[in-house]
């Protein structure tokens, strides 16, 4: 098993932080993947949108790296994937010179976990190999709200301060574009060649890091296929000679056959966001992704027979008794699922993708006929699904715009370095340590230390990433697996109107659809009608829905459309 593995392969949140099972099940069955990461106030809201030859002008030149090649390159949006094993002696040197100059650098960010001591060999020697004095401001991540806004409303500004995309709420995007400097003098178009990782990150990643009409922000970039993969124990559906489902249909005649109370042994968990892909419903991840434009008309998620047709199916599958009671009292996404799932309690579930490796690893030595695969989402009716793409980044970098020209150059060699992508000596140092005091390689599979599992944890990971990742040495046909089901699942996804566009909405709309996730909870468990979905569509309509569509328009006539 090797603790932190990596896998940077979608959604927000999707980074190595994340792989500590504690932390991923505390932070994606929360209830991420339909948080809204919009939300704000009127000042600078439509500055965000610029796109077009607007954004052509600040937007840094690509150029793609050479330096390693990926075994599965990306293709329809997926992330690339690395299936050998890991040749430390063959790890390639991405940063060939230092760019640091030396400068103390404060860094504050979200962190899951205990803070390491100041000085650790994690931290030394990251900054040996940078040329940078990095000092780490960790603040807790599951408050990190409150302190962000707190620290961004005072005049003590860190250097860098990391803003993940679920913190954009309430003042903090004003925030973003008052406190934070133009890095468009250091980045756009062939000035980015300074820095060639930088320079390989997704041109899409960088589109969403423009904030206020200037490139602000240094970007997390992730996959825009979705992230939720409605998981299988693929074992059982061998020993028991299930056939995956290719309809909604298909799905509920196999969940009557596999459900047996009397044996303890459900068909499922609450397959909402799976409904939800399989029905076509636009994205719920974002506030912005949820808009489309229908006929010539802007038309939001809930406003949708789809959205309807989604919610009514699940209902019918806890109304079924398929669903593992857990669910049905509203404990699947408070509790980790992962013990009850190995148990064989249920063979179903809808989850963040980087639990196909988590517990893949979890059960590799104590139940090693155990085998857990990510199925196709089918459309509902049996042919192709229509999915929607998420936004390709979601978590980002700010740097102080009282910071001098030398400090912001060795913020960017610090992102140059942690931009590396797989397969080279600055990943293995950003993403595992020292090698023997952080982590050990066998058999071409890295494992932490304990120590490793101390130092190396949440913090230069969150500068600034590569592409989207996925590689694990210790389990090769999960990251084929998991890459190669992007591929399929990017080959049916379109982009909404607004994608890849950083849109702050008014505060008075803010909390406009924030009943919305409770309600469809309730109706699916049968507490509420569909009936209450519709009268709820119309009061929000009537409560300022229509008046943001409008708002909207605005946006769109202005930019233009990504759809595609």
């Amino acid at each position: 098993m090797t603790p932190n593995a990596a896998s940077h392969s979608s959604g927000p949140s999707r980074r190595s932080f994340l792989a500590s099972t504690a932390v991923a099940t505390a932070a994606v069955a929360g209830g991420m993947p339909l948080l809204a990461a919009c939300g704000g106030s009127d000042g600078g809201s439509r500055d965000g949108t610029t796109s077009g030859k607007d954004a052509k002008k600040l937007l840094p030149a690509y150029v793609a790296s050479n330096v390693v090649t990926p075994d599965i390159p990306s293709k329809n949006g997926s992330a690339v994937g690395f299936t050998g094993k890991l040749d430390l002696a063959g790890l390639k040197t991405s940063v060939p010179k230092k760019l640091g100059k030396g400068n103390k650098v404060t860094v504050m960010s979200p962190f899951w976990g205990s803070p390491p001591k100041d000085g650790n060999a994690y931290y030394t020697s990251m900054n040996d190999l940078i040329g940078v004095d990095v000092v780490w401001q960790n603040q807790d991540g599951n408050t990190y709200d409150q302190k962000l806004g707190a620290v961004l409303a005072s005049s003590e500004v860190p250097d860098v301060v990391v803003v993940p995309g679920w913190n954009m709420t309430g003042k903090i995007p004003s925030a973003i574009i008052g406190k934070f400097a133009d890095l468009g003098p250091y980045l756009s178009g062939d000035a980015v060649k300074d820095y060639p990782n930088l320079a390989a990150i997704p041109t899409d990643a960088w589109q969403r890091s423009i904030f206020g009409g200037k490139l602000r922000g240094l970007p997390m970039p992730s996959s825009y296929v979705t992230g939720i993969v409605p998981l299988y124990r693929q074992d059982i559906f061998e020993k028991e000679g299930y056939e995956v489902p290719r309809s909604c249909d298909e799905f509920m005649a196999l969940a009557k056959d596999a459900t047996n109370a009397r044996a303890k042994r459900w068909a499922c968990l609450d397959m909402k966001w799976t409904a939800f892909n399989a029905f076509g419903v636009l994205s719920g991840n974002e506030k912005s992704l949820g808009w489309n434009e229908v006929d010539g008309k802007l038309v939001y998620r809930i406003e949708t027979e789809e959205y309807l047709e989604a919610l009514e199916w699940t209902r019918k599958l806890f109304a079924a008794g398929v669903v593992h009671p857990d669910a049905k009292l509203g404990k699947s996404n408070a509790t980790d699922p992962g013990p009850k799932f190995a148990a064989g309690e249920f063979l179903i579930y809808n989850q963040d993708s980087s639990q196909w490796w988590s517990r893949t690893a979890e059960q590799a030595t104590q139940n090693p006929d155990f085998k857990i695969w990510g199925m196709d989402i089918f459309g509902h009716d049996g042919g192709a699904p229509t999915l929607w793409a998420q936004n390709p980044a979601g978590i980002f970098a700010f740097i102080n715009k009282k910071a001098s020209e030398a400090v912001i150059r060795d913020v960017l060699a610090v992102a140059n370095v942690t931009a590396a992508p797989y397969g080279t000596k600055e990943y293995m140092a950003t993403n595992y340590g020292v090698e023997g005091t952080h982590y050990t390689v066998k058999d071409g599979v890295p494992t932490k230390t304990d120590q490793g599992n101390i130092d190396v944890m949440n913090a230069y990971v969150m500068v600034a990433s590569p592409a989207a990742t996925i590689a694990h040495p210790d389990f090769p046909e999960v990251a084929k697996g998991q890459v190669e089901w992007q591929q399929r699942m990017g080959a049916v996804t379109r982009k909404p109107a607004f994608y890849g566009m950083q849109i702050t909405e008014p505060a008075r709309y803010t909390n406009l659809s924030n009943d919305f996730e409770q309600l469809e909870d309730d109706v699916v468990r049968g507490r509420k009608k569909i009936s209450d979905v519709q009268q709820a569509v119309s009061d929000w309509k009537s409560k300022g829905g229509d008046k943001l569509r409008d708002w909207y328009r605005e946006i769109l006539d202005e930019n233009g459309s990504a759809a595609g």
